[in-house]
């Protein structure tokens, strides 16, 4: 493997990118075309002007930066072929430069070799680029469904199931921006699929569960007119396949991410509609899930009446759920509250409710919730006086929070940097400055 060498890395970018002709507006182009035939929705949606710095910053030694994994992949199609379009992936290639580039920047061998697979695979096959990023034998299997609706089968949705769960799974422990890679092909498939009476409702609920697991991914890696879509055709599905407690489900988990994407009316709108099918639905535990965020959006609106209602009501459902594990629980719950405190109440109620949930989120798939409710129990702190406390803890939130780049705890520590501002003169605001740039910027 190549030592790292910033400065080589940045001479090699530029020089694969003018040998093209093409300036950094050419590129960006470029780059939002391959995102458009590879389904990566994030760049898709993103301007030219924003692509363009993204590539300055690539080709410059003083940025420190390295393409995410989404732009190493788009770049690597874009040079898997030359300026006339026909493919070049032996030694010497554009390819070769590229993948030397990356790895004098740090990117790992493994992740190299994988690029340099998947572009190979995409010369080798006749099939739609996207599909390429499936693995065999789901990949012939779909190419057959998709040429002839009456060849989709059971082996089919069971191996695309497997594959949403796999992804589901790694939420946590693998960073938002790969997920959103690996599962872009799923979720095509799901979408084009035509539906045959015998697995009608099979497919529905495929496509429910690909398409909330994509409305979560494309949140947290900030592209909320996607957000917006994948959870509409969420709700769809579950209006189609499933009760009103899977849709209340649904409705919730849509509602948390507008909270933190929006401050228009349409939250309280989704929150109330989601409390509307739990209620109708048996399920206690979406009935607590979706009364908790109602007393979040109350509370983060002044309204601390709704808010401890709605509060009441989820410990009720709580305790009507009885003791069977379940994926919202009492630690989650106290979270609910800690922050509710933080919006109304007093720091003191809040650091209590918040250092329970904090110590009982230690799972590799809470590793992002933990992220938050850390964060928010720095804020606590913070307000309790115990200025060094927060700050040593804030060094934790932002190790966890770098490992999988979730957008909410990303927020919220930018605004325990903010409520910091009275002593960003101090040394150990300083450290937890250039932690911050280290681990969550300078990528």
């Amino acid at each position: 493997m190549e030592t790292p060498d910033r400065a080589t890395a940045c001479r090699l970018l530029r020089q694969l990118r003018e040998r093209r002709g093409w300036s950094w507006a050419d590129q960006a182009r470029a780059l939002h075309d391959v995102a458009d035939r590879l389904g990566v929705e994030s760049v898709m949606s993103s301007r030219l002007t924003s692509l363009q710095r993204n590539i300055a910053r690539w080709e410059s030694f003083a940025a420190r930066t390295v393409p995410g994994e989404r732009y190493q992949l788009l770049l690597a199609y874009l040079y898997a072929r030359t300026g006339s379009g026909q493919p070049a992936l032996g030694s010497g290639s554009d390819l070769d430069v590229l993948l030397t580039a990356l790895a004098h920047l740090g990117v790992p061998e493994r992740r190299t070799r994988e690029l340099r697979d998947l572009v190979l695979r995409s010369a080798s096959v006749d099939s739609d680029p996207l599909l390429v990023l499936l693995a065999d034998p789901t990949r012939e299997l779909a190419v057959d469904a998709l040429r002839d609706p009456r060849r989709l089968n059971d082996e089919l949705i069971d191996r695309l199931g497997a594959s949403v769960s796999d992804v589901d799974r790694q939420i946590g422990s693998v960073p938002f921006v790969r997920l959103q890679l690996l599962l872009a092909p799923i979720v095509e498939v799901c979408r084009r699929l035509t539906d045959t009476e015998a697995l009608r409702e099979r497919l529905g609920m495929l496509r429910l569960q690909a398409y909330l697991i994509a409305g979560r991914i494309a949140f947290e890696t900030r592209d909320d007119a996607a957000t917006r879509r994948w959870y509409t055709r969420a709700v769809e599905a579950a209006g189609t396949a499933t009760g009103t407690t899977c849709r209340a489900a649904v409705r919730t988990s849509y509602a948390m991410t507008m909270l933190h994407s929006t401050t228009d009316g349409t939250v309280r709108l989704i929150v109330e509609a989601a409390v509307v099918d739990a209620r109708r639905g048996s399920d206690h535990r979406v009935r607590a899930r979706a009364h908790a965020l109602q007393a979040e959006e109350a509370a983060r609106s002044g309204r601390d009446r709704d808010a401890a209602a709605a509060l009441r009501l989820a410990w009720l459902d709580l305790e009507s759920a009885g003791s069977a594990d379940g994926a919202f629980d009492a630690d989650r719950l106290r979270g609910f509250e800690g922050v509710c405190e933080l919006y109304l109440g007093t720091a003191e109620r809040a650091h209590e409710h918040l250092e329970r949930s904090v110590a009982a989120l230690t799972a590799p798939r809470e590793q992002v919730q933990r992220g938050i409710a850390g964060t928010d129990l720095a804020i606590a702190r913070l307000r309790c006086g115990d200025v060094r406390a927060a700050t040593t803890l804030l060094h934790d939130c932002i190790d966890t929070t770098a490992a999988t780049r979730g957008r909410v705890a990303i927020q919220r520590i930018g605004r325990a940097r903010r409520e910091l501002a009275p002593w960003r003169t101090e040394p150990f605001v300083a450290d937890l400055d250039d932690h911050i740039y280290d681990a969550m910027l300078a990528i």
